[in-house]
């Protein structure tokens, strides 16, 4: 069974249906990446997702569970966490405040402790920088911040948004690679939101192309690669 089943979504601005009859699967451990262009309804496909937006139709469910009349709040303590296009940090608070409000529906001192070692773990310039302010970072620290600040609540589902935009290609590639540590190690589920299409398909296992808020294509990651339409469309070939 997936973990999230999202059917014929649908999402709309006023009159504008910025997401229509949107359908795919989230599997238990696995990497999903939604790609397109800038306003092709990606990010208001996470927003659905998350609670953030309200569905004009279509069934979401979670673990078998119908959750699509559920506040944000009650996703994130059933499992889901995002990380949010822009990153979103509180400027003027410190790292390690960042991170610890991240963790506020978890319960247990000590879980929330061996949480923020397994984020510097992963990203030890967090740890550095963790008596910094936020807002002090650069674009690539504060992106490590707002991935470990959506780790902090435990998430069985990951939601990745634009995790690349704006950062140098040495730390894109750092990302990546955490993206996959945390998906590999942890056996989190993720889906990753990216215009660099390259990337998210060369991350996920399964993929999907939106086009207007539409799903324009479905496959794994690998098949994506090779697919003409893509590599026309999104991949410079």
């Amino acid at each position: 069974m997936p973990i999230l089943e999202a059917r014929n979504l649908a999402v709309q601005y006023g009159p504008l249906e910025a997401v229509r009859d949107v359908s795919f699967t989230v599997g238990e451990g696995e990497i999903v990446a939604l790609v397109g262009s800038n306003g092709a309804g990606k990010t208001t496909t996470l927003k659905a997702l998350m609670g953030l937006k309200a569905l004009s139709r279509g069934k979401l469910s979670w673990a078998g569970q119908d959750i699509a009349a559920h506040s944000a709040a009650a996703r994130v303590e059933r499992g889901i966490a995002l990380s949010p296009e822009g990153r979103r940090l509180f400027a003027r608070m410190t790292v390690l405040e960042n991170l610890e409000v991240g963790a506020h529906t978890v319960r247990s001192a000590t879980l929330r402790r061996r949480t923020i070692d397994q984020v510097y773990a992963l990203f030890p310039r967090v740890a550095e920088r963790r008596r910094q302010l936020a807002g002090s970072l650069s674009g690539g620290e504060q992106q490590m911040v707002a991935i470990g600040r959506a780790m902090m609540a435990q998430p069985r589902l990951l939601m990745l948004d634009e995790p690349s935009l704006g950062l140098a290609p040495k730390v894109i590639a750092e990302i990546a690679a955490a993206v996959e540590s945390i998906n590999r190690e942890s056996g989190t589920s993720i889906i990753l939101v990216e215009q660099n299409a390259r990337l998210a398909l060369k991350l996920s296992h399964h993929a999907y192309v939106l086009e207007q808020g539409e799903v324009v294509r479905a496959g794994t990651g690998a098949e994506l690669l090779a697919d003409d339409f893509v590599q026309k469309a999104y991949l410079g070939v």
